[in-house]
């Protein structure tokens, strides 16, 4: 067995993010399968390292579990919004099953997302810090946004 690629005291896993991607992906899990996991293991497929991208092929479909896994990133990117400014942000996902698509999040009439999605069947990020490093990039443009047309993010 390999070498987990999420470290089990990394402080990244105290992390707002972190917590909230926990949290969406307890919410998909319909049998409890993660209810005794540690954050490490539920956050481990996010994390693909140059091996692990390897080992999957450049042209493929997404299955269901990966899908999932995209939609969880996105509405915890919304609750991360939400968390930060008071708005509801809603996430919107279009994705085709050969894993091409859209991700877009909305603050009222404000796009405050926009993210068009390849290869779903890859999505992942190098290492934890790398994702949260992600996070926090698209979170501060979101709320840059949120604060420049706030007429618009209240419609």
């Amino acid at each position: 067995m390999s070498e987990p690629a999420i470290a089990a005291d990394d402080p990244l896993l105290e992390s707002d993010m972190a917590h909230e991607m926990v949290r969406q992906m307890r919410a998909i899990d319909t049998y409890g399968t993660y209810d005794n996991w540690p954050t490490s293991r539920i956050l481990e497929p996010f994390v693909l390292t140059k091996e692990k991208k390897r080992d999957i092929p450049v042209v493929g479909d997404p299955d269901e579990i990966t899908m999932a896994r995209v939609k969880a990133y996105y509405n915890a990117l919304s609750a991360l919004v939400e968390k930060d400014c008071g708005l509801m942000a809603v996430p919107m996902l279009n994705l085709s099953h050969e894993g091409f698509g859209r991700a877009m999040i909305t603050a009222g009439k404000l796009v405050i997302v926009d993210k068009s999605l390849r290869d779903v069947h890859r999505f992942g990020f190098p290492s934890l810090a790398k994702m949260n490093e992600e996070v926090e990039k698209i979170l501060n443009k979101a709320l840059d946004l949120i604060k420049k047309y706030e007429e618009v993010a209240h419609l």
